[in-house]
């Protein structure tokens, strides 16, 4: 099992492969994990940039907003990923990135459409949520209620709040969400407005999920 050393770590990772691969620049985004079951998080410092990251730069937070320890200053969307938690007892990673097609998409009133099959078994859905100010409390309710649809969450003219039961499956969906948002992009270039992964894919993946899931006999 992971510990919180380890858990540093992997959002150093992170950070790093997102900054990489184009997700958010510098220090537009905050990251987040904890233990599971654990009632506080450990956070991204304010102001850090992403693919910088040392020890020092984490906060850890209570899930009742009590800084108990580490960066003395955490990220000022520290409520977004306190009221997520708190909504989804499930997540235990929190990926708060600025991608720039997936935000274009949906500025532009265009929805991101899940077409490879890696969309789909990644994303599953894509919840969008209004321009809403950064940084508020008002942002944090509204991205964590939207996380009872999804997992991803387009946060509007802003970035993206996507939410794993660890950190290598929260980046692997906000690296999917932002593969589909490029797909999506180049099938309206080309006049494609409806083209989706079918839907008898993701049934099979659910009921074999389901399978998988049930007590043995």
């Amino acid at each position: 099992m992971s510990d919180a050393s380890d858990l540093v770590a992997q959002l150093i990772d992170l950070g790093r492969k997102a900054v990489g691969r184009g997700l958010v620049l510098g220090s537009g985004g905050n990251l987040s994990a904890r233990l599971p079951g654990a009632d506080e998080c450990i956070v991204t410092a304010s102001g850090t940039w992403l693919d910088e990251l040392t020890p020092d730069d984490f906060s850890v937070v209570g899930l009742d907003g009590v800084r108990r320890g580490g960066h003395p200053r955490p990220s000022s969307e520290v409520a977004l990923h306190l009221h997520s938690y708190r909504a989804r007892p499930d997540v235990n990673a929190i990926v708060h990135l600025h991608p720039q097609l997936s935000v274009l998409l949906d500025a532009l009133g265009h929805r991101v459409r899940l077409i490879t099959i890696d969309h789909a078994y990644y994303v599953r859905n894509v919840a969008t949520v209004p321009y809403i100010a950064s940084g508020t409390e008002e942002l944090a309710v509204a991205g964590a209620a939207a996380l009872a649809e999804a997992d991803a969450v387009i946060l509007g003219h802003h970035g993206c709040s996507v939410v794993g039961g660890t950190v290598e499956d929260a980046h692997k969906r906000a690296a999917n969400l932002e593969e589909a948002a490029s797909a999506t992009y180049r099938a309206l270039l080309l006049g494609d407005t409806t083209t989706e992964c079918p839907p008898a894919y993701l049934d099979r993946v659910r009921r074999l999920e389901a399978d998988a899931a049930a007590p043995p006999p």
